[in-house]
């Protein structure tokens, strides 16, 4: 499994990894109960150590992404299709949040940041 990994980025190490395989998951590349590498062969592949890989697969398996069974290793968990609804909500409601709080800084109305809101949602269409 590649995963890149940057040392210029704000994000640590371990939720870069996190991200990328919670990535994988949900895009169906990596599929229920496929088996994924052992914390320490990832930590070696990515030269880094096994603590991160492990913080990292314990952030996964605290989130329902994957499953460990001591001796076997971890697994792609099932992924409840409403769970995953639930999961991709509350990220949207986190990232409105932060934006609302920026605007409030700045001094924006709520009716300038339904205004913004409303240009890039319709932007695609």
């Amino acid at each position: 499994m590649q995963i890149i990994i940057s040392n210029s980025s704000k994000e640590p190490i371990y939720g870069q990894i996190y991200a990328q395989i919670k990535k994988r998951i949900l895009t169906g590349e990596l599929q229920e109960g496929q088996s994924l590498p052992s914390m320490r062969q990832l930590a070696k592949d990515l030269e880094i150590s096994v603590i991160t890989t492990k913080r990292a697969y314990e952030e996964l398996e605290k989130n329902g992404f994957i499953y460990s069974i001591v001796g076997k290793g971890s697994f792609v968990a099932e992924q409840n299709l409403e769970m995953m609804k639930e999961r991709k909500m509350k990220a949207i409601e986190e990232t409105l949040s932060m934006a609302i709080q920026n605007g409030k800084e700045m001094g924006l109305s709520l009716t300038e940041l339904k205004e913004m809101l409303t240009l890039l949602y319709t932007e695609g269409e």
